[in-house]
């Protein structure tokens, strides 16, 4: 597959992604409250909000609008977000799915509402290198101590293949995530203490220009 090509077809996931989140919720997808009345959530201060991202607040307006009218009650849950995956990779992406919602959901609250999810897209979509990078540390820190291990990323790499789908010959499929753990430490981990820090992930990415070409590939999209 050429670069190109690859390249528009991350660039239109991206836009799938984009429209299922704020269009594929109704009323079934509400939070309820015990009495029967449905919880709706206001979003921040416009203002706030967009000097808190790379949005205009046009942009913002348009983003919040189709949210809105798609998502009345203004949260989108993780089974919502497991769904859309689903639609996407031939294999089961529900784990890797889940991460992902973790590292929007950043209050670790089980929802994702329009404050977060603008924030979040801001980042990948408009973001400067290292806010993308450090939101990419975050989605690979699972349990949020500041150090990716080497459980962590076996966990992740897990979730990738699990997502994929593809048929390995017996034993492959347990080994090559470890031989990607194995490759993602022996260039992260600089002083060699089994554990990858914010600042060796950084530092790492920096000097790997596949890497750099890759978390620009979502800068035009919206």
């Amino acid at each position: 597959m050429s670069r190109r090509r690859c390249k528009r077809q991350l660039i239109k996931f991206a836009q799938h992604v984009h429209r299922l989140v704020t269009g594929t919720l109704n009323s079934e997808n509400e939070i309820v409250e015990q009495d029967g009345t449905v919880e709706h959530h206001r979003p921040e201060d416009p203002e706030r909000l967009c000097s808190q991202s790379h949005f205009t607040k046009k942009e913002l307006h348009v983003l919040y609008r189709g949210f809105k009218t798609e998502c009345p009650s203004g949260i989108v849950n993780e089974d919502t977000f497991k769904s859309i995956y689903a639609q996407f990779f031939p294999g089961d992406s529900s784990k890797y799915a889940h991460f992902i919602f973790k590292a929007f959901d950043t209050d670790q609250n089980g929802t994702i509402t329009f404050d977060k999810y603008a924030r979040g897209l801001s980042v990948l979509l408009r973001g400067s290198a290292d806010e993308k990078l450090n939101w990419t540390f975050n989605l690979y820190d699972l349990n949020k101590d500041g150090y990716i291990t080497n459980e962590e990323m076996l966990d992740i790499m897990k979730a990738i293949y699990d997502m994929r789908g593809d048929c390995f010959q017996p034993g492959l499929k347990e080994e090559l995530p470890q031989q990607h753990v194995d490759i993602f430490f022996q260039k992260m981990d600089r002083n060699q203490d089994g554990v990858v820090t914010v600042d060796e992930f950084i530092d790492a990415c920096q000097k790997d220009d596949n890497i750099m070409r890759s978390i620009r590939l979502f800068e035009s999209t919206i």
